[in-house]
């Protein structure tokens, strides 16, 4: 996710592209850069640094280029690291054409192949750069015509973008596209924009544009030319932007869960930094893991489906048997815990009523305690033991999104811990499952870049009465989550069933229309193909089934990709198009997506 802006107009350009950039940091803090068309037609200036927003304003000073024209990017990593040559813009080798770009161009590898055999070099390892020597190629082609250059282009891409260009020989225009990535033209008086939101512009003009699917926006301060990717002219749909003071605090988004939504990538990289080979001692130290023959997590709603996951993954990579219980329920029946128990508690609040008093209880009969928090100096966290901070950052809407994923990558975490202290898991495994977890933000960003097909999916069922969610193995606690989304948000019937449970009474619920969601197992593997029966199974019942999956599915009558990972991490890929169902369906609906009826973000009462 990468922040995109651009303008053109009355002002030195320097100043608005900057303030747009400061809008829209939230998109990414791997790097920055900026590339201005200077008045004079001269070459174009540009300037680019790894880190936040303020390294870069750190090296532009106080000089303020004499143009009127620009565009500028932050930065979320996926194609290459985050270094100043792999950040945006990325320019043709003449030095005249800049490109910045949200998303991924799948086709890359194949693109940059072609343009180095016909002479073109590469100075980063982005995925973006190839379409800043694709469109020079395509801008003398078409005669200098930078916008006929970026239709071309466009054709030639695979995968999901947002893409603005601008040349030194033109300066004062700008071109811009957009396909399952968001981009929005701002309308002012004798100044235009295109930002990735409109939290870039509002401070200039309340006007704004948004782009069809595979549109491209020519501007200039006075003028704005939307055309398909044929060349053919499209309508202005113009729209007046009406924030108040919290819908700032969104970005941009139209409600604070689509944005945490979107913020799940970093949220997840933060909790995995410095994590993913070995917890620090600074953690660990006040708990003997080697005396410990036991492990119960506590935890309510969603961080008790993440505990399941986490029961999964500590059991196999540990060795040591893992029990999850509802904490509003476990001090009730007065289970057996002793001082070799270790207690999970995982709440992001740290303030979890049921949650507090379970761990008091067990505290109270001799266990350890090694929370699972996400605010600091919370109460959980004081009193347990030890404390894992997730960094999912504050978490506004109340049903929980990023705070889950965090949560999920936590219990990783803590059961190759485990299973280092206690040597049960092999070298070789090891190092998969991080390289695995290394490339989680990455891939979660993949899924976010193509939901938009998922999002208009959704809209179909918003006058079902009923949805099933069904999963297997780490795909049935992916399932409960799926389903207790779509009651937060929805107000409507959903159950999480597990697969093979479907023939012992749930398939009664079975009727013609009713939408089932199946989360399947990686593919080729024996779960995957008793999961591929239950689809037919339910579909014989006249089920429409959508299922999330790593690979083809003919049996499925809409099919969701996502990434390839290790069977134990599948369910932090496979949520996400589970939230986005719930988010939609809840829009669909009229509800209200931040504060749902009757619930609160922290139970802080039994």
């Amino acid at each position: 996710m990468c922040g995109i802006v651009g303008y053109t107009g009355k002002e030195l350009a320097l100043n608005p592209v900057l303030s747009g950039l400061r809008k829209l940091e939230y998109r990414g803090y791997d790097s920055a850069g900026i590339a201005l068309a200077l008045d004079s037609g001269e070459k174009l200036w540009v300037e680019k640094r790894a880190g936040k927003l303020g390294n870069l304003e750190e090296i532009l000073g106080t000089k303020i280029p004499n143009s009127h024209s620009g565009i500028g990017h932050t930065r979320w990593a996926t194609h290459g690291g985050p270094t100043d040559e792999n950040a945006h813009p990325h320019l043709d080798n003449e030095g005249k054409l800049a490109v910045i770009h949200n998303g991924i161009i799948e086709n890359y590898l194949e693109l940059r192949a072609q343009l180095e055999k016909a002479g073109h070099k590469f100075k980063s390892e982005t995925d973006s750069e190839s379409v800043a020597h694709l469109l020079s190629d395509a801008r003398k082609k078409h005669n200098g015509d930078l916008a006929a250059a970026m239709r071309e282009a466009c054709q030639q891409l695979r995968g999901s973008f947002t893409l603005l260009a601008i040349h030194s020989d033109e300066p004062g225009r700008i071109v811009g596209a957009r396909r399952n990535s968001p981009l929005v033209v701002g309308v002012g008086d004798g100044e235009n924009f295109l930002a990735s939101d409109v939290s870039a512009f509002i401070s200039h003009t309340k006007r704004a544009l948004e782009l069809g699917q595979d549109e491209v926006a020519d501007i200039t301060a006075n003028t704005i030319v939307i055309s398909n990717l044929a060349g053919k002219i499209q309508p202005h749909n113009e729209y007046e932007i009406s924030w108040d003071a919290s819908s700032a605090e969104r970005g941009g988004f139209e409600h604070f869960m689509l944005k945490e939504i979107f913020e799940q990538p970093r949220a997840i990289a933060d909790t995995l930094l410095g994590r993913i080979t070995g917890l620090s001692e600074e953690i660990t130290n006040r708990i003997d893991f080697k005396e410990i023959d036991k492990v119960v997590i506590v935890a309510c709603g969603t961080a008790f489906n993440a505990g399941l996951v986490g029961k999964y993954a500590i059991e196999k990579w540990a060795d040591i048997a893992v029990d999850v219980e509802l904490a509003s329920e476990y001090r009730y029946r007065d289970p057996s815990v002793d001082s070799r128990t270790l207690l999970i508690p995982i709440s992001q609040s740290g303030e979890t009523m049921d949650t507090l008093m379970a761990l008091r209880y067990a505290k109270d009969k001799g266990a350890k305690v090694f929370a699972v928090c996400n605010t600091n100096g919370s109460t959980i966290p004081r009193e347990s033991d030890a404390v894992l901070y997730t960094h999912a950052g504050p978490e506004i809407a109340v049903a929980s999104t990023k705070a889950f994923e965090t949560q999920l990558v936590a219990m990783y975490l803590m059961g190759l811990h485990l299973g280092r202290i206690r040597g049960t898991i092999s070298e070789t495994l090891l190092s998969q499952i991080e390289a695995e977890l290394a490339e989680l933000p990455a891939k979660v960003e993949q899924v976010l870049e193509t939901v938009e097909p998922l999002r208009e999916l959704t809209r179909n069922f918003s006058t079902a009465s009923s949805m099933l969610f069904l999963g297997r193995h780490v795909g049935f606690p992916t399932a409960l989550e799926g389903a207790l989304k779509l009651k937060e948000l929805a107000y409507m019937h959903a159950e999480g069933f597990a697969g093979g449970e479907l023939k012992h009474g749930p398939i009664a619920l079975i009727e013609s229309g009713t939408p089932v969601v199946a989360i399947m197992p990686a593919a080729g593997s024996l779960l995957a193909e008793k999961m591929a029966s239950n689809i037919q199974e339910v579909k014989a019942r006249g089920a429409v089934v959508i299922a999330i999956a790593d690979s083809e599915l003919k049996a499925a009558d809409f099919l969701v990709r996502i990434p390839s990972t290790h069977e134990f991490l599948q369910p932090v890929l496979a949520v996400v198009p589970l939230q986005v169902i719930a988010y939609e369906m809840a829009v669909a609906r009229g509800n209200d997506v931040d504060q749902p009826r009757n619930l609160a973000k922290s139970v802080t009462v039994e």
